[in-house]
């Protein structure tokens, strides 16, 4: 029941009824409807902006939920990637050196993907940088798992053929010398016998009677045998395959021919002092790729660790060659 209302005449000095004309309620009712419109306005707003309805707040805490798994996805791939770069580092520094076999070239290992934006479909969302740093990392280290397949595929090749190769590799030396009192001279700078300047000294020199076994130091084959009374003197190169040569030099007579194939510990021909010589002695050189090196690094086959000491220490003595 609405209330009654009285105002104070104070012409009749009595109370009158007070009574609104249909104009005054029409506008105190919009009045109404319009403060009631104004507030529902704003409740409304700030239920819409600042209150989460129960499904808004189920998808957000989905949306929170998914951000945290892309992160925990971000750092495992981070840390597949170092466990990854650590197998590429040991298959080129470790596998692929004991193989002699090239490593595999950075700008193969790391090479990005070309083409249209492979991400464009992930774009235009909130956390799209996330998502889109998440799957380049793990293209990334799928190419780099394809290559490195791979590569172990290429390393068991060669592993199979390992046998083989530590066969063919120069490892013993090439006469008898088991006390290591024929080693005569050295790989380096010498004094020549005959020019009397320093010359670069292209193998090693071992000092033995006339007629001395001279012995392959690993299988391959005869590549070349020459008489001469110049230089090398009658002497004989071997091909091991795997890049290797190894070359014997100054000898009195060789029992091989070119073309034959020959295994390691054969006796291929005898000790001598022919060509540019000044006592009978074998020359010996290992060439690596064209290129001649330190014979000294090829003996692990047949001395102990002392041994192998005591020959490098008297390799790296100037001393004055034979040749």
């Amino acid at each position: 029941m609405s209330k009654i209302k009285y105002r104070f005449n104070t012409r009749t000095l009595s109370y009158e009824r007070v009574q609104l004309s249909a104009k005054a309620k029409v506008l105190r009712i919009l009045s109404f409807l319009l403060v009631s419109a104004i507030f529902g306005v704003l409740f409304f707003f700030l239920v819409n902006n600042y209150i989460d309805s129960p499904k808004e707040k189920m998808l957000k805490r989905e949306r929170n939920q998914l951000i945290a798994q892309y992160e925990l996805l971000d750092r495992r791939m981070d840390q597949v990637n170092e466990v990854l770069e650590d197998i590429q580092r040991r298959d080129d520094e470790i596998y692929r050196i004991v193989f002699e076999a090239e490593p595999i070239a950075d700008n193969i290992r790391k090479a990005g993907f070309g083409g249209v934006n492979r991400y464009k479909q992930l774009e235009g969302f909130k956390n799209s940088e996330l998502i889109i740093e998440s799957a380049k990392k793990l293209d990334k280290i799928s190419k780099q798992l394809y290559i490195q397949t791979k590569s172990y595929d290429e390393v068991y090749k060669m592993a199979t053929n390992k046998e083989k190769m530590l066969a063919s590799i120069p490892a013993i030396q090439p006469v008898a010398n088991k006390d290591l009192k024929r080693m005569a001279s050295g790989y380096g700078m010498r004094m020549h016998p005959i020019y009397k300047r320093r010359k670069m000294h292209t193998g090693m020199d071992f000092s033995a009677e006339k007629g001395t076994e001279i012995y392959a130091t690993g299988d391959g084959q005869v590549a070349d045998v020459e008489s001469s009374r110049r230089g090398y003197g009658n002497h004989v190169i071997i091909n091991h395959g795997y890049g290797y040569q190894t070359l014997y030099g100054h000898m009195s007579q060789y029992i091989v021919r070119k073309g034959e194939k020959v295994k390691r510990g054969q006796v291929i021909g005898y000790v001598g002092n022919t060509g540019t010589s000044v006592a009978p002695h074998l020359h010996y050189e290992v060439i690596k790729n064209g290129e001649k090196v330190n014979p000294v690094n090829f003996y692990f086959n047949d001395l102990t660790p002392e041994e192998y000491e005591r020959m490098i220490e008297f390799a790296a003595t100037p001393t004055q060659s034979f040749d």
